[in-house]
């Protein structure tokens, strides 16, 4: 957004706070809450809370270190000052690649919603009007698309308060049609998975929580950078509040093992009540918000890739401007990602999304990975710090781990393997190039 100083110099926490609650909600929640339930059962609500610490630990590092250094590049700046031009590096291009795969995540998800109303009709086809769709929007420019956003955000919220009111009324009895309650009244019943589920449905429980790193990139606007360790807790406790409830009231209505891949858990939930038209108008919240984050995606892989080739980590001709609001190599490369995602949703139709979404949200803990060490190095940090950043890591790494659990995942975690393998070995082999540079300087 082309603003001046002064405006961009002004914004409060709360507005951070909003901004963060924005941009976090998305597919990862409506949808892939579902593969979490289906691997956990009950207990991903305590992943959910778990997850929402480890949230905050990285955020609190992140917003910290911008406190006291308003660095325009963020994590990707701290990480560059703490370890070297290869972390600064690896650490943009792992970013690079999480929003890709999340943009296809999200760009599955929003087909498995258009299929409520259209059955018959293969994702691929969706995936292909959406992404046409998303380009359009993306072209219309960085101010367009923050006004759309804001709706959009808007929008969300207005979904899941929706939600929590109907099933709240249902489950505290103030509707009748509720038969039985879905109340665990055992610990097996809270974990009918066993330990090893609820490992595995910790990674659906992080990838709800993506977006914080759009949050640190913000912080550099607010009034009194002081403040955004405050604007994080604010709104991770109103996401974890958020997300509990509502996932809480789904599971009370239906059994864990009703949930599929192939429907958001809140309409699974309200599937079986005579409400009209609502579950159709909460499935159309749901397409909002879903489309909403996916720009905000391709806003994401577009800006960082700029971002990178005016740093001299990707070609020159990727900052390359142009007449149109993104430059056109950027726009290819985002075009050719899109391609992909698409040819995915036609080769593995069942699979897809649980692929995809695995590999994104391992993507994004690998990069909360580097944002603690880089606060860990950066700052002189207290022994209650050093033991916050600790058990943060640890929490992490849980998420980590737990792919390797299920089948299912697993091709998830070697996709993020291979990328991970693939920026390592560029980052090694241009590490003497950096070198000679920084000799001369």
């Amino acid at each position: 957004m082309e603003k001046s100083e002064t405006e961009e110099k002004n914004m409060k926490w709360w507005q951070l706070s909003l901004f963060g609650v924005g941009c976090t909600i998305g597919t990862g929640f409506f949808l892939g809450s579902s593969v979490g339930i289906q691997l956990g059962g009950p207990s991903i609500l305590i992943a959910f809370l778990l997850a929402g610490i480890a949230t905050y630990i990285v955020f609190d590092a992140l917003a910290k270190l911008t406190a006291k250094h308003p660095e325009k590049g963020a994590f990707r700046t701290y990480a560059k000052q703490a370890y070297g031009h290869w972390a600064g590096f690896s650490i943009g291009w792992m970013y690079w690649f999480a929003e890709i795969l999340i943009m296809g995540s999200q760009l599955t998800a929003l087909s498995i919603f258009s299929r409520f109303w259209f059955p018959n009709i293969s994702l691929w086809l969706f995936a292909l009007g959406y992404a046409l769709l998303g380009i359009f929007v993306l072209l219309i420019g960085a101010k367009g698309l923050s006004r759309i956003e804001n709706i959009f955000a808007v929008m969300k919220l207005a979904a899941i308060i929706m939600f929590i009111v109907i099933a709240g009324a249902f489950v505290f009895g103030l509707v009748d049609g509720v038969k039985q309650l879905n109340m665990p009244s055992s610990v097996s019943e809270f974990f009918p998975t066993g330990l090893m589920g609820f490992w595995a449905c910790f990674i659906f429980a992080f990838y709800a929580f993506g977006g914080i790193e759009v949050m640190g990139l913000m912080a550099i606007q607010l009034k009194e950078p002081k403040e955004a360790p405050k604007s994080g807790k604010v709104m991770i406790l109103s996401l974890v509040i958020i997300y509990v409830i509502s996932l809480g009231l789904a599971l009370s209505l239906v059994s864990w093992d009703i949930f599929h891949t192939k429907e958001s858990p809140f309409i699974v939930a309200l599937k079986d009540f005579e409400l009209g038209f609502v579950p159709h108008i909460f499935n159309g919240a749901l397409i909002i918000a879903g489309f909403s984050t996916m720009v905000a995606s391709f806003f994401g892989v577009t800006t960082i890739l700029v971002s990178l080739a005016q740093d001299g980590d990707a070609p020159s001709f990727f900052a390359k401007k142009g007449k149109l609001a993104v430059p056109f190599p950027a726009l290819g490369i985002l075009i050719i990602g899109l391609a992909g995602s698409i040819v995915m949703s036609l080769a593995l139709p069942d699979k897809i999304y649980t692929y995809i979404t695995t590999g994104a949200g391992l993507m994004l803990l690998y990069n909360w990975l580097f944002i603690i060490l880089s606060a860990k190095k950066l700052q002189k940090v207290t022994l209650k710090q050093k033991f916050k950043y600790y058990f943060g890591m640890t929490l992490l790494f849980v998420g980590i781990s737990g792919t390797l659990i299920d089948k299912t995942n697993r091709p998830g975690f070697f996709i993020s393997l291979g990328i991970i393998i693939l920026i390592g070995s560029v980052a090694f082999f241009m590490n003497r190039k950096w070198k000679k540079e920084a000799k001369h300087i």
